[in-house]
């Protein structure tokens, strides 16, 4: 029989952890004999990335920034994400739709309601049976109070343009991502990020086990 594929994203802010436990996990999969796809939005084709500079760098408005990053996911989806679920792998993502509603929705402010319609457009793929919304079969949300990450951060690299933002700005990113695991909440692991490393993975690694994954 074959193996279905498995749509796995980490979200949550920049020194919350993601990277680290995404690779412990990929490496945990393929003990397995899954293989595994690792990707990360803005970015995962050629295109996709030229779009993440921009999105990351450049000033604009939001609803321009939106669009980017929606036609990024598209072209994602398309080339990266649809076609290794179909050949039955394990697709771990670093952000998907949540970072959006998340960072320009809540964050930015922009229309929740304009989002949820540009996630239906782009994201509505073949299903068996009928047409489905895409969306992560798990979505693990490291909560990481902001002034730990902007310490895990600080001097490690030159901040992007959304990295450069208030404790503010971030309180709201936090709130968004709440919203959305109260939206899907069976869909959500959410993960005290702030603990120690160890402490993290067992968390994560709890998640997957939990639904029946990982052996």
């Amino acid at each position: 029989m074959a193996t279905s594929g498995l749509f796995i994203s980490f979200e949550g802010i920049d020194g919350a952890g993601k990277s680290t436990h995404l690779q412990a996990l990929a490496q945990a999969f393929q003990a397995q004999g899954r293989v595994v796809t690792l990707t990360r939005e803005p970015g995962g084709t050629a295109l996709a990335e030229k779009l993440r500079v921009m999105v990351l760098n450049d000033a604009m408005d939001a609803m321009t920034e939106v669009l980017l990053v929606f036609a990024a996911r598209r072209d994602h989806l398309q080339q990266v994400i649809e076609p290794a679920l179909a050949r039955g792998e394990v697709v771990l993502s670093d952000r998907f739709t949540d970072a959006t509603f998340a960072y320009q929705g809540a964050g930015r402010g922009f229309d929740l309601q304009m989002l949820s319609t540009l996630e239906q457009w782009v994201q509505t793929v073949p299903g068996p049976g009928a047409n489905l919304i895409r969306q992560p079969d798990l979505t693990v949300w490291f909560d990481l109070p902001v002034e730990i990450a902007a310490q895990r951060l600080s001097g490690a690299r030159p901040p992007d343009k959304f990295e450069t933002q208030s404790t503010q700005f971030f309180s709201r990113v936090a709130d968004g991502y709440l919203s959305r695991l109260r939206a899907s909440p069976g869909r959500f692991a959410r993960i005290d990020a702030k603990i120690t490393r160890e402490a993290v993975w067992l968390e994560v690694f709890n998640a997957v086990l939990s639904r029946g994954w990982l052996v």
